[in-house]
Protein backbone atom coordinates (compact mmCIF):
# COMPACT_ATOMS: atom_id res chain seq x y z
CA UNK A 1 0.00 0.00 0.00
CA UNK A 2 1.15 3.53 -0.76
CA UNK A 3 2.95 5.01 2.28
CA UNK A 4 0.87 8.18 2.15
CA UNK A 5 -2.36 6.20 2.19
CA UNK A 6 -1.08 4.16 5.14
CA UNK A 7 -0.28 7.38 6.97
CA UNK A 8 -3.71 8.80 6.16
CA UNK A 9 -5.38 5.65 7.50
CA UNK A 10 -3.41 5.98 10.74
CA UNK A 11 -4.38 9.63 11.08
CA UNK A 12 -8.02 8.76 10.46
CA UNK A 13 -8.08 6.60 13.60
CA UNK A 14 -7.05 9.46 15.89
CA UNK A 15 -9.73 11.32 17.82
CA UNK A 16 -8.25 14.71 17.01
CA UNK A 17 -8.81 14.00 13.32
CA UNK A 18 -12.28 12.48 13.60
CA UNK A 19 -14.27 14.13 16.42
CA UNK A 20 -16.06 16.97 14.65
CA UNK A 21 -17.83 18.34 17.69
CA UNK A 22 -14.51 18.60 19.53
CA UNK A 23 -12.82 20.08 16.46
CA UNK A 24 -15.34 22.92 16.27
CA UNK A 25 -15.11 23.53 20.01
CA UNK A 26 -11.32 23.74 19.82
CA UNK A 27 -11.08 25.90 16.69
CA UNK A 28 -13.28 28.96 16.33
CA UNK A 29 -11.85 29.53 12.86
CA UNK A 30 -12.56 26.02 11.55
CA UNK A 31 -15.19 27.21 9.07
CA UNK A 32 -12.84 29.85 7.67
CA UNK A 33 -9.98 27.36 7.37
CA UNK A 34 -12.01 24.58 5.80
CA UNK A 35 -14.17 26.38 3.27
CA UNK A 36 -13.48 27.72 -0.21
CA UNK A 37 -15.09 30.30 -2.45
CA UNK A 38 -15.21 30.83 -6.18
CA UNK A 39 -17.30 33.76 -7.32
CA UNK A 40 -20.58 33.50 -5.36
CA UNK A 41 -20.14 29.75 -4.82
CA UNK A 42 -19.15 28.67 -1.30
CA UNK A 43 -17.97 25.13 -0.53
CA UNK A 44 -18.01 24.46 3.22
CA UNK A 45 -16.18 21.25 4.07
CA UNK A 46 -15.54 22.09 7.72
CA UNK A 47 -18.03 19.37 8.72
CA UNK A 48 -15.80 16.73 7.11
CA UNK A 49 -13.46 14.90 9.50
CA UNK A 50 -10.23 16.31 8.11
CA UNK A 51 -7.45 18.38 9.60
CA UNK A 52 -4.38 20.10 8.18
CA UNK A 53 -2.39 16.88 8.35
CA UNK A 54 -4.98 14.96 6.33
CA UNK A 55 -5.27 17.67 3.68
CA UNK A 56 -1.50 17.97 3.39
CA UNK A 57 -1.24 14.22 2.86
CA UNK A 58 -3.96 14.26 0.22
CA UNK A 59 -2.27 17.10 -1.66
CA UNK A 60 1.00 15.14 -1.62
CA UNK A 61 -0.82 12.05 -2.88
CA UNK A 62 -2.28 14.06 -5.77
CA UNK A 63 1.26 15.11 -6.65
CA UNK A 64 2.46 11.51 -6.58
CA UNK A 65 -0.44 10.39 -8.78
CA UNK A 66 0.18 13.17 -11.31
CA UNK A 67 -3.28 14.72 -11.18
CA UNK A 68 -2.07 18.13 -12.38
CA UNK A 69 -0.16 16.59 -15.28
CA UNK A 70 -3.15 14.51 -16.35
CA UNK A 71 -5.37 17.57 -16.06
CA UNK A 72 -3.07 19.41 -18.47
CA UNK A 73 -3.12 16.43 -20.82
CA UNK A 74 -6.93 16.40 -20.87
CA UNK A 75 -7.23 20.10 -21.69
CA UNK A 76 -4.50 19.77 -24.34
CA UNK A 77 -6.48 17.16 -26.26
CA UNK A 78 -4.21 14.21 -25.52
CA UNK A 79 -5.90 10.83 -25.84
CA UNK A 80 -6.29 10.11 -22.14
CA UNK A 81 -9.18 7.70 -22.84
CA UNK A 82 -6.69 4.93 -23.45
CA UNK A 83 -9.09 2.02 -23.96
CA UNK A 84 -10.84 3.80 -26.84
CA UNK A 85 -7.85 5.86 -28.01
CA UNK A 86 -9.77 9.11 -27.73
CA UNK A 87 -9.27 12.62 -26.47
CA UNK A 88 -11.58 13.87 -23.71
CA UNK A 89 -12.67 17.38 -24.65
CA UNK A 90 -16.10 18.24 -23.35
CA UNK A 91 -14.35 21.38 -22.10
CA UNK A 92 -13.85 22.48 -25.73
CA UNK A 93 -17.62 22.64 -26.16
CA UNK A 94 -17.76 25.52 -23.68
CA UNK A 95 -14.42 27.12 -24.57
CA UNK A 96 -15.80 30.64 -24.59
CA UNK A 97 -12.33 32.12 -25.06
CA UNK A 98 -12.31 30.33 -28.43
CA UNK A 99 -8.61 29.55 -28.10
CA UNK A 100 -7.43 26.73 -30.38
CA UNK A 101 -7.99 23.19 -29.07
CA UNK A 102 -6.04 20.65 -31.07
CA UNK A 103 -6.95 17.02 -31.72
CA UNK A 104 -4.75 15.07 -34.13
CA UNK A 105 -3.25 18.35 -35.33
CA UNK A 106 -6.60 20.01 -36.09
CA UNK A 107 -8.26 22.85 -34.21
CA UNK A 108 -11.73 21.62 -33.24
CA UNK A 109 -13.11 25.04 -32.32
CA UNK A 110 -14.36 26.05 -35.81
CA UNK A 111 -16.49 22.88 -35.95
CA UNK A 112 -17.71 23.41 -32.37
CA UNK A 113 -18.76 26.96 -33.17
CA UNK A 114 -20.42 25.91 -36.42
CA UNK A 115 -22.65 23.39 -34.63
CA UNK A 116 -23.43 25.87 -31.86
CA UNK A 117 -24.45 28.47 -34.45
CA UNK A 118 -26.64 25.96 -36.30
CA UNK A 119 -28.29 24.98 -33.01
CA UNK A 120 -28.96 28.63 -32.29
CA UNK A 121 -30.58 29.30 -35.65
CA UNK A 122 -32.76 26.22 -35.44
CA UNK A 123 -33.79 26.73 -31.82
CA UNK A 124 -34.72 30.37 -32.43
CA UNK A 125 -36.74 29.28 -35.46
CA UNK A 126 -38.69 26.83 -33.31
CA UNK A 127 -39.13 29.37 -30.51
CA UNK A 128 -40.25 32.20 -32.79
CA UNK A 129 -42.58 30.00 -34.83
CA UNK A 130 -40.80 30.66 -38.11
CA UNK A 131 -40.07 26.93 -38.38
CA UNK A 132 -43.44 25.23 -38.56
CA UNK A 133 -44.96 21.79 -38.79
CA UNK A 134 -46.37 20.20 -41.93
CA UNK A 135 -49.73 21.95 -41.60
CA UNK A 136 -48.21 25.40 -41.08
CA UNK A 137 -48.70 25.55 -37.33
CA UNK A 138 -45.96 26.59 -34.90
CA UNK A 139 -44.60 23.97 -32.51
CA UNK A 140 -45.99 24.05 -28.99
CA UNK A 141 -44.33 20.86 -27.75
CA UNK A 142 -40.89 19.32 -28.25
CA UNK A 143 -40.17 15.70 -27.32
CA UNK A 144 -36.55 14.63 -26.87
CA UNK A 145 -36.00 10.92 -27.48
CA UNK A 146 -32.72 9.63 -26.07
CA UNK A 147 -31.27 7.60 -23.22
CA UNK A 148 -28.35 7.89 -20.83
CA UNK A 149 -26.38 11.03 -21.56
CA UNK A 150 -28.79 11.91 -24.36
CA UNK A 151 -31.58 12.17 -21.80
CA UNK A 152 -30.29 12.70 -18.25
CA UNK A 153 -28.41 15.92 -18.96
CA UNK A 154 -31.07 17.71 -21.02
CA UNK A 155 -33.91 16.49 -18.79
CA UNK A 156 -32.15 17.52 -15.58
CA UNK A 157 -31.14 20.96 -16.82
CA UNK A 158 -34.50 21.70 -18.41
CA UNK A 159 -36.22 21.06 -15.08
CA UNK A 160 -33.57 22.94 -13.10
CA UNK A 161 -33.92 26.04 -15.27
CA UNK A 162 -37.72 26.08 -15.46
CA UNK A 163 -37.90 29.80 -14.48
CA UNK A 164 -36.08 30.60 -17.73
CA UNK A 165 -38.46 28.72 -20.02
CA UNK A 166 -40.05 30.95 -22.61
CA UNK A 167 -40.19 28.50 -25.49
CA UNK A 168 -42.29 25.42 -26.31
CA UNK A 169 -43.08 22.82 -23.67
CA UNK A 170 -40.34 20.16 -23.36
CA UNK A 171 -40.90 16.45 -22.81
CA UNK A 172 -38.40 13.60 -22.46
CA UNK A 173 -38.72 9.95 -23.45
CA UNK A 174 -35.96 7.47 -22.62
CA UNK A 175 -37.22 4.09 -21.43
CA UNK A 176 -37.86 1.34 -23.93
CA UNK A 177 -40.96 0.54 -21.88
CA UNK A 178 -43.77 1.52 -24.23
CA UNK A 179 -45.58 3.18 -21.34
CA UNK A 180 -43.07 6.03 -21.40
CA UNK A 181 -43.70 7.22 -24.93
CA UNK A 182 -47.39 6.31 -24.83
CA UNK A 183 -47.95 8.47 -21.75
CA UNK A 184 -45.89 11.30 -23.23
CA UNK A 185 -47.62 11.61 -26.59
CA UNK A 186 -51.11 10.84 -25.29
CA UNK A 187 -51.91 14.50 -24.74
CA UNK A 188 -49.94 15.96 -27.63
CA UNK A 189 -51.19 17.36 -30.93
CA UNK A 190 -49.19 15.84 -33.80
CA UNK A 191 -49.61 19.07 -35.81
CA UNK A 192 -47.67 21.06 -33.21
CA UNK A 193 -45.19 18.47 -31.92
CA UNK A 194 -41.51 18.26 -32.85
CA UNK A 195 -39.39 15.21 -32.02
CA UNK A 196 -35.63 15.31 -31.42
CA UNK A 197 -33.97 11.91 -31.89
CA UNK A 198 -30.67 11.94 -30.00
CA UNK A 199 -28.39 9.02 -30.85
CA UNK A 200 -24.84 9.40 -32.10
CA UNK A 201 -24.98 6.15 -34.09
CA UNK A 202 -28.74 6.18 -34.71
CA UNK A 203 -28.74 2.54 -33.62
CA UNK A 204 -29.36 2.78 -29.85
CA UNK A 205 -32.14 0.22 -29.40
CA UNK A 206 -34.17 2.17 -26.82
CA UNK A 207 -33.96 5.43 -28.72
CA UNK A 208 -34.68 4.03 -32.16
CA UNK A 209 -37.59 1.90 -30.92
CA UNK A 210 -39.19 5.00 -29.41
CA UNK A 211 -38.33 7.05 -32.50
CA UNK A 212 -40.15 4.58 -34.73
CA UNK A 213 -43.21 4.81 -32.47
CA UNK A 214 -43.05 8.61 -32.69
CA UNK A 215 -42.73 8.38 -36.47
CA UNK A 216 -45.90 6.30 -36.64
CA UNK A 217 -47.63 8.89 -34.46
CA UNK A 218 -46.82 11.65 -36.96
CA UNK A 219 -47.26 9.64 -40.16
CA UNK A 220 -50.52 8.13 -38.96
CA UNK A 221 -52.03 11.53 -38.22
CA UNK A 222 -50.48 13.74 -40.89
CA UNK A 223 -49.19 11.41 -43.59
CA UNK A 224 -45.78 10.04 -44.45
CA UNK A 225 -44.70 13.26 -46.16
CA UNK A 226 -45.08 15.14 -42.85
CA UNK A 227 -42.35 13.19 -41.05
CA UNK A 228 -39.48 15.42 -42.14
CA UNK A 229 -41.27 18.51 -40.85
CA UNK A 230 -41.70 17.07 -37.35
CA UNK A 231 -38.30 15.50 -36.67
CA UNK A 232 -34.72 16.59 -36.19
CA UNK A 233 -31.72 14.56 -35.03
CA UNK A 234 -28.58 14.79 -32.95
CA UNK A 235 -26.38 12.21 -34.63
CA UNK A 236 -23.34 11.57 -36.78
CA UNK A 237 -24.92 8.74 -38.80
CA UNK A 238 -26.16 10.84 -41.71
CA UNK A 239 -27.09 7.85 -43.87
CA UNK A 240 -29.33 6.32 -41.20
CA UNK A 241 -30.88 9.69 -40.39
CA UNK A 242 -31.65 10.16 -44.08
CA UNK A 243 -33.25 6.71 -44.27
CA UNK A 244 -35.48 7.70 -41.34
CA UNK A 245 -36.71 10.71 -43.31
CA UNK A 246 -34.91 13.58 -41.60
CA UNK A 247 -33.29 16.21 -43.82
CA UNK A 248 -29.58 16.77 -43.20
CA UNK A 249 -30.23 20.46 -42.53
CA UNK A 250 -31.95 19.28 -39.35
CA UNK A 251 -29.10 17.07 -38.15
CA UNK A 252 -26.70 18.33 -35.48
CA UNK A 253 -23.51 16.39 -34.93
CA UNK A 254 -20.91 15.91 -32.24
CA UNK A 255 -17.61 14.09 -31.90
CA UNK A 256 -16.10 10.92 -30.49
CA UNK A 257 -14.12 12.99 -27.98
CA UNK A 258 -17.40 13.85 -26.25
CA UNK A 259 -18.64 11.10 -23.95
CA UNK A 260 -22.39 10.75 -23.56
CA UNK A 261 -22.39 11.70 -19.87
CA UNK A 262 -20.40 14.85 -20.73
CA UNK A 263 -22.49 15.83 -23.75
CA UNK A 264 -25.01 18.34 -22.38
CA UNK A 265 -22.70 21.10 -23.70
CA UNK A 266 -22.94 19.73 -27.25
CA UNK A 267 -25.86 19.40 -29.66
CA UNK A 268 -27.36 17.04 -27.06
CA UNK A 269 -28.25 20.30 -25.30
CA UNK A 270 -30.52 21.35 -28.19
CA UNK A 271 -33.77 20.78 -26.24
CA UNK A 272 -32.43 22.92 -23.39
CA UNK A 273 -31.56 25.68 -25.85
CA UNK A 274 -35.07 25.50 -27.30
CA UNK A 275 -36.51 25.80 -23.78
CA UNK A 276 -34.41 28.69 -22.44
CA UNK A 277 -33.10 30.40 -25.56
CA UNK A 278 -29.70 30.93 -27.11
CA UNK A 279 -28.63 33.70 -24.72
CA UNK A 280 -29.38 31.70 -21.58
CA UNK A 281 -27.74 28.61 -23.07
CA UNK A 282 -24.66 30.76 -23.66
CA UNK A 283 -24.71 31.76 -19.98
CA UNK A 284 -24.90 28.05 -19.11
CA UNK A 285 -21.72 27.48 -21.14
CA UNK A 286 -20.12 30.57 -19.58
CA UNK A 287 -20.56 29.16 -16.08
CA UNK A 288 -18.93 25.88 -17.03
CA UNK A 289 -16.07 27.70 -18.76
CA UNK A 290 -15.46 29.78 -15.64
CA UNK A 291 -15.17 26.59 -13.57
CA UNK A 292 -12.83 25.10 -16.20
CA UNK A 293 -10.52 28.09 -15.83
CA UNK A 294 -10.70 27.89 -12.04
CA UNK A 295 -9.84 24.17 -12.16
CA UNK A 296 -6.88 24.80 -14.47
CA UNK A 297 -5.45 27.83 -12.71
CA UNK A 298 -6.27 27.88 -8.99
CA UNK A 299 -3.71 26.41 -6.55
CA UNK A 300 -4.71 22.97 -5.29
CA UNK A 301 -5.69 24.12 -1.80
CA UNK A 302 -7.89 26.89 -3.25
CA UNK A 303 -9.31 24.77 -6.07
CA UNK A 304 -12.90 23.61 -5.51
CA UNK A 305 -12.98 20.62 -7.90
CA UNK A 306 -9.52 19.50 -6.81
CA UNK A 307 -10.35 19.65 -3.11
CA UNK A 308 -13.76 18.04 -3.62
CA UNK A 309 -12.05 15.18 -5.45
CA UNK A 310 -9.43 14.76 -2.73
CA UNK A 311 -12.11 14.65 -0.05
CA UNK A 312 -14.19 12.18 -2.07
CA UNK A 313 -11.16 9.92 -2.49
CA UNK A 314 -10.35 10.17 1.22
CA UNK A 315 -13.87 9.20 2.20
CA UNK A 316 -14.00 6.28 -0.22
CA UNK A 317 -10.52 4.76 0.08
CA UNK A 318 -9.18 5.82 3.47
CA UNK A 319 -12.41 5.87 5.48
CA UNK A 320 -14.12 3.16 3.42
CA UNK A 321 -17.49 4.86 2.97
CA UNK A 322 -19.22 3.04 0.08
CA UNK A 323 -21.83 5.66 -0.73
CA UNK A 324 -22.52 9.39 -0.86
CA UNK A 325 -25.80 11.25 -0.93
CA UNK A 326 -26.37 14.43 -2.92
CA UNK A 327 -29.18 16.51 -1.45
CA UNK A 328 -30.03 19.76 -3.25
CA UNK A 329 -32.42 21.90 -1.26
CA UNK A 330 -34.06 22.94 -4.50
CA UNK A 331 -37.06 21.09 -5.93
CA UNK A 332 -36.07 22.00 -9.48
CA UNK A 333 -32.76 20.18 -8.91
CA UNK A 334 -34.64 16.97 -8.16
CA UNK A 335 -32.94 15.15 -11.07
CA UNK A 336 -29.43 16.33 -10.21
CA UNK A 337 -28.58 13.22 -8.18
CA UNK A 338 -29.74 10.98 -11.04
CA UNK A 339 -27.56 12.98 -13.41
CA UNK A 340 -24.58 12.57 -11.07
CA UNK A 341 -25.25 8.85 -10.81
CA UNK A 342 -24.35 8.44 -14.45
CA UNK A 343 -21.57 11.01 -14.40
CA UNK A 344 -19.86 9.48 -11.38
CA UNK A 345 -20.79 5.80 -11.39
CA UNK A 346 -20.35 5.24 -15.14
CA UNK A 347 -17.03 7.09 -14.99
CA UNK A 348 -15.48 5.65 -11.83
CA UNK A 349 -17.33 2.38 -11.33
CA UNK A 350 -14.31 0.43 -12.55
CA UNK A 351 -12.28 -2.50 -11.22
CA UNK A 352 -9.33 -2.44 -13.64
CA UNK A 353 -6.52 0.13 -13.62
CA UNK A 354 -5.16 2.04 -16.59
CA UNK A 355 -2.31 -0.49 -16.49
CA UNK A 356 -4.93 -3.23 -17.14
CA UNK A 357 -4.51 -4.73 -13.68
CA UNK A 358 -7.08 -5.39 -10.98
CA UNK A 359 -7.51 -2.48 -8.61
CA UNK A 360 -6.32 -3.04 -5.05
CA UNK A 361 -8.52 -0.44 -3.34
CA UNK A 362 -12.13 0.72 -3.61
CA UNK A 363 -13.10 2.91 -6.55
CA UNK A 364 -16.23 4.97 -7.25
CA UNK A 365 -18.95 5.16 -4.58
CA UNK A 366 -22.68 4.66 -4.97
CA UNK A 367 -24.16 8.10 -5.65
CA UNK A 368 -27.78 8.79 -4.84
CA UNK A 369 -30.09 11.42 -3.45
CA UNK A 370 -33.33 13.36 -3.50
CA UNK A 371 -34.15 17.01 -2.95
CA UNK A 372 -34.62 18.46 0.51
CA UNK A 373 -36.85 18.66 2.38
CA UNK A 374 -38.46 15.55 0.84
CA UNK A 375 -35.52 13.33 1.74
CA UNK A 376 -35.83 14.28 5.40
CA UNK A 377 -39.14 12.42 5.53
CA UNK A 378 -37.85 9.38 3.66
CA UNK A 379 -34.26 8.28 4.33
CA UNK A 380 -32.69 10.80 6.69
CA UNK A 381 -33.46 8.44 9.58
CA UNK A 382 -30.73 6.15 8.25
CA UNK A 383 -28.36 9.06 7.64
CA UNK A 384 -28.66 10.16 11.27
CA UNK A 385 -28.93 6.85 13.16
CA UNK A 386 -28.12 4.06 10.72
CA UNK A 387 -25.10 1.79 11.03
CA UNK A 388 -23.44 3.06 7.84
CA UNK A 389 -21.81 6.48 7.67
CA UNK A 390 -22.90 8.14 4.43
CA UNK A 391 -21.24 11.43 3.47
CA UNK A 392 -23.72 14.02 2.26
CA UNK A 393 -23.38 16.96 -0.11
CA UNK A 394 -25.97 19.67 0.47
CA UNK A 395 -26.77 22.48 -1.98
CA UNK A 396 -28.76 25.59 -1.18
CA UNK A 397 -29.34 28.92 -2.93
CA UNK A 398 -29.53 32.12 -0.88
CA UNK A 399 -32.44 33.22 -3.04
CA UNK A 400 -35.32 31.45 -4.73
CA UNK A 401 -37.05 32.60 -7.89
CA UNK A 402 -40.41 33.02 -6.15
CA UNK A 403 -40.04 36.46 -4.58
CA UNK A 404 -43.51 36.37 -3.03
CA UNK A 405 -42.68 33.07 -1.28
CA UNK A 406 -39.57 34.26 0.56
CA UNK A 407 -40.76 32.75 3.84
CA UNK A 408 -40.90 29.30 2.27
CA UNK A 409 -37.35 29.71 1.01
CA UNK A 410 -36.27 30.73 4.51
CA UNK A 411 -37.81 27.52 5.83
CA UNK A 412 -35.91 25.62 3.14
CA UNK A 413 -32.60 27.24 4.15
CA UNK A 414 -33.24 26.63 7.85
CA UNK A 415 -33.89 22.94 7.21
CA UNK A 416 -30.75 22.52 5.10
CA UNK A 417 -28.49 24.12 7.70
CA UNK A 418 -30.22 22.30 10.56
CA UNK A 419 -29.60 18.94 8.95
CA UNK A 420 -25.90 19.59 8.41
CA UNK A 421 -25.53 20.80 12.00
CA UNK A 422 -27.49 17.88 13.46
CA UNK A 423 -25.47 15.35 11.49
CA UNK A 424 -22.25 16.88 12.80
CA UNK A 425 -23.23 17.53 16.43
CA UNK A 426 -25.53 14.65 17.17
CA UNK A 427 -27.04 14.25 20.63
CA UNK A 428 -25.35 12.46 23.54
CA UNK A 429 -27.10 10.06 25.91
CA UNK A 430 -26.85 12.61 28.70
CA UNK A 431 -28.41 15.29 26.50
CA UNK A 432 -31.20 12.93 25.48
CA UNK A 433 -31.97 12.07 29.11
CA UNK A 434 -31.95 15.70 30.17
CA UNK A 435 -34.30 16.64 27.34
CA UNK A 436 -36.79 13.94 28.33
CA UNK A 437 -36.64 14.87 32.00
CA UNK A 438 -37.19 18.53 31.12
CA UNK A 439 -40.37 17.46 29.33
CA UNK A 440 -41.61 15.83 32.54
CA UNK A 441 -40.85 12.19 31.80
CA UNK A 442 -40.22 9.97 34.81
CA UNK A 443 -36.57 9.07 35.39
CA UNK A 444 -37.04 5.33 34.87
CA UNK A 445 -38.89 5.87 31.60
CA UNK A 446 -36.31 8.42 30.46
CA UNK A 447 -33.55 5.88 31.12
CA UNK A 448 -35.36 3.42 28.83
CA UNK A 449 -36.23 5.85 26.03
CA UNK A 450 -33.09 8.02 25.93
CA UNK A 451 -30.89 5.54 23.99
CA UNK A 452 -33.38 5.68 21.11
CA UNK A 453 -32.97 9.45 20.96
CA UNK A 454 -29.19 9.41 20.80
CA UNK A 455 -27.51 10.67 17.62
CA UNK A 456 -23.86 9.72 17.35
CA UNK A 457 -23.11 12.78 15.25
CA UNK A 458 -19.81 12.97 13.42
CA UNK A 459 -21.71 12.34 10.20
CA UNK A 460 -19.79 14.15 7.43
CA UNK A 461 -21.31 16.68 5.08
CA UNK A 462 -20.27 19.35 2.60
CA UNK A 463 -22.56 22.31 1.95
CA UNK A 464 -22.58 24.38 -1.23
CA UNK A 465 -24.14 27.84 -1.08
CA UNK A 466 -24.73 30.09 -4.11
CA UNK A 467 -26.76 33.22 -4.78
CA UNK A 468 -29.50 31.85 -7.02
CA UNK A 469 -29.88 28.98 -9.48
CA UNK A 470 -29.25 30.60 -12.87
CA UNK A 471 -28.06 29.04 -16.15
CA UNK A 472 -24.57 30.30 -15.28
CA UNK A 473 -24.67 28.83 -11.76
CA UNK A 474 -25.95 25.47 -13.02
CA UNK A 475 -23.27 25.23 -15.71
CA UNK A 476 -20.64 26.04 -13.11
CA UNK A 477 -21.94 23.39 -10.69
CA UNK A 478 -22.05 20.64 -13.33
CA UNK A 479 -18.49 21.44 -14.43
CA UNK A 480 -17.38 21.35 -10.78
CA UNK A 481 -18.67 17.80 -10.45
CA UNK A 482 -17.22 16.74 -13.81
CA UNK A 483 -13.76 17.82 -12.69
CA UNK A 484 -14.24 16.22 -9.29
CA UNK A 485 -14.93 12.90 -11.04
CA UNK A 486 -11.75 13.39 -13.09
CA UNK A 487 -9.61 14.02 -9.99
CA UNK A 488 -10.99 10.97 -8.21
CA UNK A 489 -10.50 8.81 -11.30
CA UNK A 490 -6.83 9.76 -11.51
CA UNK A 491 -6.38 8.99 -7.82
CA UNK A 492 -8.15 5.65 -8.27
CA UNK A 493 -5.78 4.92 -11.16
CA UNK A 494 -8.57 4.10 -13.62
CA UNK A 495 -9.90 5.33 -16.97
CA UNK A 496 -12.93 7.48 -16.16
CA UNK A 497 -13.97 7.89 -19.78
CA UNK A 498 -15.04 4.47 -21.05
CA UNK A 499 -18.09 2.44 -20.04
CA UNK A 500 -17.63 -1.18 -20.99
CA UNK A 501 -19.90 -2.21 -18.13
CA UNK A 502 -22.99 -1.35 -20.17
CA UNK A 503 -22.08 -3.70 -23.02
CA UNK A 504 -22.59 -7.27 -21.76
CA UNK A 505 -26.23 -6.90 -20.78
CA UNK A 506 -27.01 -5.22 -24.11
CA UNK A 507 -25.40 -8.12 -25.98
CA UNK A 508 -27.39 -10.70 -24.04
CA UNK A 509 -30.64 -8.75 -24.50
CA UNK A 510 -30.22 -8.98 -28.27
CA UNK A 511 -30.05 -12.76 -28.04
CA UNK A 512 -32.95 -12.99 -25.59
CA UNK A 513 -35.41 -10.97 -27.67
CA UNK A 514 -36.43 -13.90 -29.92
CA UNK A 515 -36.57 -16.10 -26.82
CA UNK A 516 -39.02 -13.91 -24.89
CA UNK A 517 -40.95 -13.44 -28.15
CA UNK A 518 -41.46 -17.21 -28.25
CA UNK A 519 -39.61 -17.60 -31.54
CA UNK A 520 -36.57 -19.40 -30.15
CA UNK A 521 -35.84 -21.83 -27.34
CA UNK A 522 -34.21 -20.74 -24.07
CA UNK A 523 -31.89 -23.73 -24.34
CA UNK A 524 -28.32 -22.76 -23.57
CA UNK A 525 -29.25 -20.21 -20.94
CA UNK A 526 -28.90 -20.89 -17.21
CA UNK A 527 -31.78 -22.52 -15.32
CA UNK A 528 -32.86 -19.27 -13.67
CA UNK A 529 -33.14 -17.47 -17.00
CA UNK A 530 -34.98 -20.44 -18.53
CA UNK A 531 -37.41 -20.47 -15.61
CA UNK A 532 -38.05 -16.75 -15.88
CA UNK A 533 -38.63 -17.01 -19.64
CA UNK A 534 -41.11 -19.83 -19.07
CA UNK A 535 -42.98 -17.80 -16.44
CA UNK A 536 -43.21 -14.77 -18.72
CA UNK A 537 -44.36 -16.75 -21.74
CA UNK A 538 -46.95 -18.63 -19.68
CA UNK A 539 -48.45 -15.35 -18.46
CA UNK A 540 -48.21 -13.49 -21.78
CA UNK A 541 -51.45 -12.61 -23.57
Amino acid sequence: MNALITSLKETATRTDATDLRAAFAADAARFDRFSLRFEDLLMDFSKIAVNDEVLSGLVKLAGEKGVAEKRAAMFAGEKINITEDRAVLHTALRNRANTPVMVDGEDVMPAVNQVLEAMGEFSEGIRSGSIKGATGKAFTDVVNIGIGGSDLGPAMTTLALAPYHDGPRLHYVSNIDGAHIADTIAGLDPETTLFIVASKTFTTIETMTNAKTARKFIAGALGEEAVGHHFCAVSTALDKVDDFGIDQSRVFGFWDWVGGRYSIWSAIGLPLMIAIGQKNFGAFLDGAHAMDNHFREAPVTENLPFMLGLIGYYQRVVLGYPSRAVIPYDQRMSRFAAYLQQLDMESNGKSVTIESEDVTAPTGPIVWGEPGTNGQHAFFQLLHQGTNVIPIEFMIAANGHEKDLRHQHQLLMANCLAQSEALMKGRTLEEAKAQLLDKGMEAEKAEQIAPHRVFTGNRPSITFVYDVLTPYALGRMIALYEHRVFVEGVLFGINSFDQWGVELGKELATGLLPVVSGDESAEGHDSSTRGLVAALLAAAN
